[in-house]
C-alpha cells in the first residue's frame, strides 16, 4: 500500500467517474420491457439473471418460513440483537407531530404519516446481506409502512430467514434493474413502491438514477469508502478497518489521513500482513492497491479539511473533539473502539449510507425516509384579517389576482362591497402578435402555421 504527501493525495481522493454511460445503455431496454410487458418481461429476466425457478418471483410464505425455522440460533440471536439497536435508534429519529398557536387566531402545526409502499433491495452476489434487510425493514415497520417489500435476486436462506423474523412477508426473488422496474411501474405479482432504497451494483444504481422521479429513491450508490483520520493508534486495529472496506469491492476506497510517520509505516505493514491470511484477499488486495493509501498530513485540522472536501460514507476520528469540525459524512466513528464494522451490523445507526461524495447532501438512510412530514394551518377570521395586507399585496406583486381575492371575500364585512366586487375592470383591447415585420398573427396562413402560431 502506498505512503503519500497531501500534496499528492488529489488524485487519489477524486473519486474516479462511474461507467453509468454505460451501464444505462444496458438497462434501458430492460425497464422498457417491464413497463410495457411486466410480469412476462419480468419473470423472463429472473429466470436468465438470477436462476428462478419457481413460476412466480414472489417467495411462498412456506418457504420464508422455512428458512426462519432453519436458522443456526447464534444467527437468530445476532439477527434480534441487531434489529433491537436498529429500532431503538429509528425510533429516537422519528420526527414529532405538533399543533401550537404561533399569533392570535393562528394555529400551525405538522402531522406525520408513513409511506404505503416501500421496497427494500438486498443484494445477494459475492456477499449477500441479510444485515441490509435489517437496515431497511426496520426503519420503514417505526415509519409504520404498510406495505414493505424485499427483493433480492438469490435463495439464500439467510436473508429469507431474516425476513421471516422481521415478520416482512412481500419477499420477491428478482434482482438487477428489472427488479427495481418492476417497484417503479408495478406489475400483477410485484406491487408498485413509493420509494425504493437499498444498495447495488452499477446496474442496480444506473436504474435507479433513471428513473428516479417516478419512483423515489434513497440515493445512486457508488462503491464503499472509509477515512480514517489518526495521529496515533493501534497500526492493527487501523489496518484491519481498511481492510474490512476494502474487502467489499475491488473499487473499494480506504484512506488514512495521518501526521505520524511511524504510524503510517506501521499500517502499511500491517495491512500487508494481514492480507496474507484474509480469506477475501483476491478482492482486498485490488481495492488496496488501487483506491487505497496512507497520507501523511500537517496536522489533523489538516486532516479534518480534507476528510470535508472528500465526503466520505464513513469517517472515522481520534475522539469526540474533533465532531465539531465533521460537516460532511454519511457516518462518523468516533475513538478506538468504534469500528466501522460495528455500525455496519449491530451499534443502531444504519449502513445504507450515501457514497460518492452525496454526503455533502444528505446523511444516511432513516426512518425519516418513509415518512411524509405534512403541514397544518388552521385560520380564524381574525387571524386572517390580521395576514391578510401581506398577502394580498405579494399575490398582486407576482400578478396572482385571484389568490388576493380568495382572502378578500372572507375578509369583507358582509355589507361592504369589494372594489373588484363593485366594479368589474374593463377588458383590455389585446394588441395583434406581431410574428415578422409587419405581419400579424391573425394574417399568418393556418396552412403554412399548422401548429397555431
Amino acid at each position: 500500500m502506498r505512503i503519500l504527501q497531501s500534496k499528492e493525495a488529489g488524485r487519489l481522493l477524486t473519486r474516479k467517474a462511474a461507467r453509468f454511460a454505460e451501464a444505462e445503455g444496458v438497462v434501458r431496454p430492460i425497464l422498457e420491457a417491464v413497463r410495457q410487458r411486466g410480469d412476462r418481461a419480468l419473470l423472463e429476466y429472473a429466470r436468465r439473471f438470477d436462476g428462478l425457478e419457481r413460476k412466480s418471483v414472489r417467495v411462498p410464505e412456506r418457504e420464508i418460513e422455512t428458512a426462519r425455522a432453519g436458522l443456526a440460533p447464534e444467527f437468530r440471536e445476532a439477527v434480534e440483537t441487531a434489529a433491537a439497536n436498529v429500532r431503538r435508534y429509528a425510533e429516537r429519529q422519528m420526527p414529532r407531530e405538533w399543533m401550537r398557536e404561533t399569533e392570535a387566531g393562528v394555529r400551525l402545526g405538522q402531522i406525520v404519516r408513513p409511506l404505503d409502499t416501500v421496497a427494500a433491495y438486498i443484494p445477494a452476489g459475492r456477499y449477500p446481506l441479510p444485515s441490509t434487510l435489517i437496515m431497511t425493514a426496520v426503519p420503514a415497520q417505526v415509519a409504520g409502512v404498510r406495505n414493505i417489500c424485499v427483493a433480492s435476486p438469490r435463495a439464500v436462506p439467510e436473508v429469507f430467514g431474516t425476513a421471516g423474523l422481521l415478520a416482512v412477508r412481500q419477499v420477491f426473488q428478482m434482482g438487477g434493474a428489472h427488479a427495481i422496474a418492476a417497484f417503479a411501474f408495478g406489475t400483477r405479482t410485484v406491487p408498485r413502491a413509493d420509494r425504493i432504497v437499498g444498495p447495488g451494483n452499477i446496474y442496480v444504481a444506473a436504474a435507479k438514477k433513471l428513473l428516479a422521479g417516478e419512483v423515489g429513491i434513497d440515493f445512486v450508490a457508488g462503491p464503499t469508502e472509509i477515512l480514517i483520520v489518526a495521529a496515533e493508534g493501534d497500526p492493527r486495529h487501523l489496518a484491519a478497518d481498511m481492510l474490512a472496506q476494502a474487502e467489499h469491492d475491488v473499487d473499494a476506497s480506504a484512506v488514512l489521513l495521518t501526521t505520524s510517520k511511524r504510524l503510517a509505516a506501521a499500517v502499511v505493514k500491517e495491512v500487508d500482513r494481514q492480507l496474507a491470511v484474509l480469506p477475501t484477499a483476491s478482492v482486498a488486495r485490488r481495492a488496496i492497491a488501487r483506491n487505497s493509501a496512507v497520507v501523511l498530513v500537517g496536522s489533523l485540522d489538516e486532516a479534518m479539511e480534507m476528510a470535508n472536501r472528500f465526503a466520505p460514507e464513513h469517517l472515522s476520528i481520534p475522539d469526540a473533539r474533533w465532531l465539531a469540525q465533521v460537516r460532511h459524512a454519511g457516518s462518523v466513528f468516533v475513538g478506538p473502539h468504534s469500528p466501522e464494522a460495528a455500525g455496519d451490523y449491530a451499534a443502531g445507526p444504519n449502513h445504507v449510507l450515501p457514497t460518492n461524495g452525496a454526503a455533502r447532501v444528505r446523511g444516511g438512510l432513516a426512518v425519516t425516509d418513509f415518512l411524509k412530514v405534512i403541514s397544518v394551518q388552521q385560520l380564524t377570521e381574525r387571524g386572517l384579517r390580521r395576514l391578510a395586507p401581506a398577502i394580498t399585496t405579494l399575490a398582486r406583486a407576482e400578478g396572482l389576482e385571484a389568490h388576493a381575492r380568495s382572502v378578500e371575500v372572507r375578509t369583507a364585512n358582509s355589507h361592504e362591497k369589494i372594489g373588484w366586487q363593485a366594479k368589474a375592470p374593463a377588458p383590455q383591447k389585446r394588441r395583434p402578435l406581431r410574428t415578422k415585420v409587419g405581419q400579424t398573427l391573425s394574417s399568418v396562413n393556418p396552412a403554412r402555421n399548422p401548429r397555431g402560431y
